[in-house]
């Protein structure tokens, strides 16, 4: 094929991609099947692999969690952004009699003109700004102080909503800075939250919180696993292009494929703007991110020089938010609950109250701390909140009408699920129950034990899993190893030969890598790479066992409190006894032969990985370097022996090339692992 077919080719599949990605995160609308999607993308991805020199970084496939290889490596810090005009803040209020206090201001300020006004939710996310000078995306951040912002450009290239290069028919202005609001969605908030409390970690208090704190991430792959969102609604720096009115403004950016809020009101008056927030007080929940109010603007933009700004806001513009809606109830008990990780979690038991167009019974206390702090008390009378119009939560105390009945909570000393001593770690707010064998933990920990990263038990789904525990056939890992084929084939869903089936994957598990069963036991804060570290430094589980925690703080990347709960873990007889159980049951519990060699060509040199090779994973490069007895690194000093640097090396190669450290690149690093 030659080469000019190619570049249409690429360029016919790039526009077709972004217009079916405009319709399915822009509009919702959905125009071909996921399939059909997945076949153009695909055949783009090959002609740019095959076809190198056409590829462009404002390709669709460029984006960070749509090919993995461009996530680099994370970033140690943001740059810092100077915004070209300061990114205001706006005035905010509660009083519909200030709203005709602005209009009335706005009236002295323009005697004798006509103006309109624009009335748009307000969403409750984090500000940002995307610059695109001739067409492409060339800087997003974060408004910071106004005058200057954080440099998050790869973050926000994972969002499938911003368009990396302007689309439309009209060519691109030379500079066109736009500006809007970051949201995680409601649903994606509920559902990131449940994924943090089932990895014992504290939830987030609110979608605009979850947004925030998932822009601050240095690694854009963890990101590109946000459910995060954008909408555009204002203007910065322009050049090469002009809007007359806000509405102008809002049609033009919405032909570049931006995308501006579904949903605002013209008004020809403040009278119809007090209608316009009344008539979005009542669909506010519908939106799929959270509002707190409505934002007022004047529609013509030719006014805003002479109107002019404070200090922090322009005076053509003002936020009108609602109060938000709380109820008083009465707190009857509080129950506990235990999460998949053993957690243990407060919960407030209501007197029923309607609240935000549902009736609540429950709602969060977070935890023993957050009980203690707002002084609450069983028989108190509450003042609950939809934490992000989302989750309920008691927010405060009706103290005026305490009668001296009400009851201090204690957070229990046993687990309520299991009966076992809940502990609270040095440093730490929740309590938890150790008790892997704690049937509100079990379900998760086989699924944890089974999964490829794991143990890899083909067939052990969270479906089986529920029926084998359910059915009183495991109650932990090494009881899948007794499973017989008459006990399994009996279950829902079953049958001789998917029977068969998973009794082969778990008796294949038996010689899965030393290090996999490590991962796989659930010891706190021992990951992948973790049991990868400790599977060099013990030849088998005994040594491990017999491990101080000053012996194993020895081991890289290894701190305190990760070695402490390693020592921990082995000190606990029912621990010891899953270990004997699975050496019986004959899983591989030592080093393999060629797994990480004392003896090895590389024993004693560390290497870091940069950037994507193309003939490796990164996984296949560390296995390599571990084969061989090196030692992997997550930062450069000066004891690394080696950076491996792929294509788009992130700020390591910059820091290996002033330690002076030795630079490999990708032939050199196959030549030294293959001689």
């Amino acid at each position: 094929m030659s080469e000019q077919p190619v570049q249409d080719r690429i360029r016919k599949l790039r526009a077709a991609i972004e217009r079916h990605n405009d319709l399915y995160y822009g509009a919702n609308q959905p125009e071909i099947s996921d399939r059909d999607y997945d076949r153009l993308y695909h055949e783009l991805e090959d002609l740019e692999k095959q076809y190198s020199q056409f590829l462009t970084p404002d390709s669709p496939t460029q984006r960070v969690g749509t090919n993995q290889r461009l996530g680099g490596t994370p970033l140690t810090a943001f740059e810092q952004v100077r915004h070209r005009l300061p990114m205001m803040s706006l005035d905010n209020t509660y009083s519909q009699a200030e709203l005709t206090n602005f209009h009335e201001r706005l009236m002295r300020l323009l005697p004798g003109q006509v103006f309109t006004y624009i009335m748009e939710p307000k969403i409750d996310g984090v500000a940002i700004a995307l610059r695109y000078e001739h067409g492409r995306l060339v800087t997003g951040s974060t408004r910071g102080d106004g005058a200057v912002g954080d440099n998050i450009t790869a973050n926000l290239r994972t969002i499938h909503s911003i368009p990396l290069t302007l689309r439309g028919e009209r060519p691109p202005p030379a500079v066109l800075e736009v500006r809007g609001e970051v949201y995680m969605t409601r649903d994606g908030f509920v559902a990131i939250n449940k994924t943090r409390e089932e990895a014992g970690e504290e939830p987030f208090a609110n979608p605009r919180n979850a947004a925030a704190g998932s822009l601050k991430l240095l690694d854009s792959r963890q990101v590109a696993r946000r459910p995060l969102d954008v909408i555009i609604y204002g203007v910065g720096e322009l050049e090469g292009i002009a809007f007359d009115t806000h509405a102008q403004m809002l049609a033009a950016l919405k032909t570049f494929g931006l995308k501006i809020p579904g949903k605002f009101w013209p008004c020809r008056s403040m009278d119809a703007v007090l209608v316009a927030l009344e008539e979005l007080k009542i669909m506010r929940h519908t939106f799929p991110f959270e509002i707190d109010g409505g934002v007022i603007k004047v529609n013509e933009r030719a006014f805003y020089e002479k109107l002019g700004a404070t200090a922090k806001s322009p005076r053509w513009a003002v936020a009108f938010k609602y109060e938000s809606e709380r109820a008083e109830t009465r707190l009857k008990a509080i129950t506990v609950q235990v999460g998949r990780t053993g957690v243990l979690t407060p919960v407030a038991e209501l007197e029923p109250v309607a609240l935000a167009g549902s009736t609540i019974n429950r709602a969060t206390l977070h935890n023993a701390d957050e009980i203690k702090r707002k002084d609450i008390r069983v028989g108190d009378q509450v003042y609950v909140e939809k934490a992000g119009e989302v989750i309920p939560e008691v927010i405060g105390v009706n103290t005026a009408v305490r009668t001296g009945k009400e009851r201090a909570f204690q957070m229990p000393d046993k687990c309520p699920v299991c009966g076992e001593p809940v502990t609270q770690r040095e440093g730490e707010v929740a309590y938890r129950c150790e008790n892997l064998q704690c049937p509100a933990q079990l379900k998760r920990w086989l699924r944890h034990f089974a999964a490829r990263g794991a143990m890899d038990i083909e067939g052990l789904g969270e479906a089986l899993v529920d029926q084998l525990v359910d059915a009183n056939l495991v109650a932990d890992p090494a009881d899948l190893y007794r499973l017989r084929h008459e006990s399994v084939a009996v279950l829902e869903r079953m049958a001789a030969k998917s029977a068969q089936n998973l009794l082969g994957g778990i008796e294949a598990s038996k010689q899965r890598d030393f290090w996999r069963v490590l991962f796989a036991l659930g010891i706190r804060q021992v990951g992948a790479k973790m049991a990868q570290n400790l599977e060099q430094h013990y030849a088998g589980i005994e040594p491990l066992m017999q491990a101080t925690p000053d012996e194993l703080q020895q081991i890289r990347d290894m701190g305190p409190v990760a070695a402490k709960n390693i020592f921990d873990y082995f000190q606990v007889a029912r621990n010891r006894g899953l270990i004997q159980r699975l050496q019986k049951a004959g899983v591989n519990l030592k080093r393999t032969a060629g797994a990480a060699p004392k003896g090895g060509r590389l024993t004693g040199k560390v290497f870091v990985l940069t950037g994507a090779l193309e003939h490796f994973s990164r996984d296949q490069s560390e296995q390599a370097i571990r084969a061989l007895g090196g030692e992997i690194s997550a930062s450069v000093s000066k004891k690394t022996f080696g950076v491996v640097a792929g294509a788009e090396p992130g700020s390591k190669l910059a820091k290996a090339k002033t330690l002076g450290v030795k630079i490999m690149n990708e032939a050199e690093f196959e030549k030294l692992i293959r001689s």
